[in-house]
């Protein structure tokens, strides 16, 4: 039986000859390459002759992060199980990246054991998180429905968006500014962000706003 090929994707040098010693220690486990950022674990994903089985994948990396790279894999076909392995276990780390395709998500901490077997169930197919990022998608499940944008509201984080200052929105919406900046705060407790950019942000990963 092939060993399954696994491609170790980090900005550490010391963490990926971790990861190599302890997977490399496995007769059924190989790794095959490694990657400082996802841009260049995406280049030598395509390089490859054979196709990786698994990508052991940081999340926070110069360059490119492992999210994008995580949804261009995805674009552009199957592709390899995406494994992230990380130290960050926030939502706005473990949504985006579960959301984009990852199989599985593990923290840094997690003992060798447990990152081997997840290894080697990602490579099933199996769905594969830690305990911690496991009780932060049941707090989002089990969380309220989310309240909906007005029309209006709408309309302001679509100006936002397209780059429109407070002055310009009001003036193309025919309000005022400060009403503008009131629909502004409205969007802010919905959406759960603080600024407009985390909105926007937000506002494209839930659909609400289309490239």
């Amino acid at each position: 039986m092939n060993p399954i090929r696994v491609l170790i994707v980090d900005d550490h040098p010391v963490v990926r000859d971790g990861l190599r010693g302890v997977l490399t220690a496995e007769a059924d486990l190989a790794v095959v390459g490694e990657a400082g950022n996802g841009a260049e674990a995406l280049a030598r994903l395509a390089a490859f002759d054979e196709p990786v089985d698994v990508v052991l994948m940081d999340l926070r990396m110069p360059v490119m992060g492992g999210v994008e790279a995580i949804r261009q894999l995805r674009r552009n076909g199957a592709g390899p199980r995406v494994l992230v392995l990380t130290t960050f276990d926030t939502d706005r780390d473990v949504l985006p990246a579960i959301e984009a395709g990852a199989t599985g998500y593990l923290l840094k901490d997690t003992p060798r054991e447990e990152l081997l077997r997840a290894v080697r169930a990602a490579h099933r197919g199996e769905a594969v998180l830690s305990p911690a990022v496991a009780g932060r998608l049941m707090g989002q499940v089990r969380r309220p429905a989310e309240e909906a944008l007005s029309a209006r509201e709408l309309e302001v984080l679509q100006l936002v968006a397209g780059g429109a200052t407070n002055r310009e929105a009001a003036r193309r919406l025919f309000i005022s500014e400060a009403t503008i900046k009131t629909h502004l705060l409205h969007i802010y407790a919905k959406l759960d962000v603080r600024d407009r950019a985390s909105a926007v942000s937000a506002a494209y990963r839930r659909g609400l706003l289309t490239p």
